[in-house]
This record gives C-alpha cells, sequence and structure tokens, in this order.
C-alpha cells in the first residue's frame, strides 16, 4: 500500500494537491484524493506539502483507517522534510516510512539524509516510484486544469449582468469552459438558462 502526494499550481494560482493509492503494485483510482490548498496563499509548496499531509493522515487516523506500508512525496529535501514534519506531529513517523523522489536525477531522499539515494535506471523499484509519482502529478494537473478552467468561467460571468448566481451554476456545468461558451449556439445557452438570459449570453460573446 503505497500514497504519493503531489503539488500542482501555476504561478500560485488555484493551488491544488493530489494523493494516488497503488495498492499491489496497481493503482486503486477509488481512493485517489484531490485537495484544494485551504491554508497557503500563492506559491508556497512547502507549506501546500504540510496542509494535505496533514488533512489525509489526521482523517485515516481519526477514522481508524489502515496507514500506508510507504509514503512518497513529489520533491526533494524540502518537500519531504515538511512532511515528515507532519508525520511527527501525529506520531506516526516511526510507523510508516516516507521518501522524497527528485525530478531532475530521479534522486530519493530519506528523512534526516541530506546525501540522495539512487536506484538503478534500469531496475523495476525506479520503474514502480516512478510510475507512482507521474500518476501523482497527471491527476494533479488534471485537477489543476479544472478548477483554473472553473474560475475562469466564473470570473467571466461574474461581468455579465442579468446572469445570476443559478445561471452561472447551471452554465459552468453543463460547458465547464469559456471557450465552449463561445462556441456555443444561441439555442444550446437558451435550453440551459432559458431564453432571455440565453440573448444576454449570447450577444455578450458575440457583441465583435
Amino acid at each position: 500500500h503505497i500514497e504519493c502526494f503531489d503539488n500542482s499550481n501555476l504561478q500560485g494560482t488555484n493551488p491544488v494537491a493530489s494523493c494516488v493509492v497503488f495498492r499491489n503494485g496497481k493503482p486503486a483510482r477509488s481512493e485517489y484524493r484531490h485537495f484544494n490548498i485551504k491554508t497557503v496563499v500563492g506559491a508556497d509548496d512547502f507549506a501546500s506539502m504540510r496542509e494535505i499531509v496533514h488533512r489525509r493522515y489526521s482523517r485515516l487516523l481519526a477514522e481508524g483507517s489502515d496507514l500506508p506500508d510507504l509514503i512518497i512525496v513529489d520533491g526533494g529535501k524540502g518537500q519531504l522534510s515538511s512532511a515528515y514534519s507532519v508525520l511527527k506531529e501525529l506520531g506516526i513517523e516511526k510507523r510508516v516510512p516516507i521518501v522524497g523522489l527528485a525530478k531532475r536525477l530521479e534522486e530519493i531522499y530519506f528523512p534526516g539524509d541530506p546525501t540522495p539515494y539512487y536506484l538503478s535506471r534500469t531496475g523495476e523499484p525506479l520503474k514502480v516510484v516512478c510510475h507512482i509519482r507521474d500518476e501523482a502529478h497527471r491527476f494533479g494537473i488534471t485537477f489543476h486544469r479544472k478548477q483554473r478552467s472553473k474560475s475562469f468561467i466564473t470570473s467571466e460571468l461574474d461581468q455579465i449582468k442579468g446572469i445570476g448566481q443559478k445561471s452561472r451554476e447551471a452554465l459552468l456545468k453543463q460547458f465547464k469552459s469559456v471557450a465552449n461558451l463561445r462556441r456555443a449556439t444561441l439555442e444550446q445557452l437558451a435550453e440551459c438558462i432559458g431564453q432571455s438570459k440565453a440573448r444576454i449570453l449570447h450577444d455578450h460573446f458575440n457583441k465583435e
């Protein structure tokens, strides 16, 4: 049972994180988790890592759920130190081993050891940990793009008089991006929010 964490942000916008879970070498996708970063302002990967690791394992402990056999954090000494400090706060640092996997040379770091460890580049262990790390990155990036798109469409719709909260939520659910709204026909918009509001929206996007 291996869990891996990854942070995702674009110049500090919409910071999110992901946790993927592998059991017996296979992804347990029903156990994957997304996190919107709540306590960190801007792009602070170390603080974000602290938040998500604390949220994940304080919850597992409260629920009496099994802890993983290994935790991997995407990053080097800084991210690892942040995550490890949380395990110590929760009193589980001796129960769960944790490592950091740095991207550039696929270096593996252990808590308190500044010297990285290198697995054979042709061996299965490195392939496994890199696959898990890449899956955490993919899962996080996908969620981050959805959140950015949601922010963009909400920001755009907030500027249009006559389009209220319920209409914005319906449009967001149906069209998912500003690009899709721009391409939508008047009829498609009307099916979602009614003829009069659809006309307002259609005129807004086609005023040029």
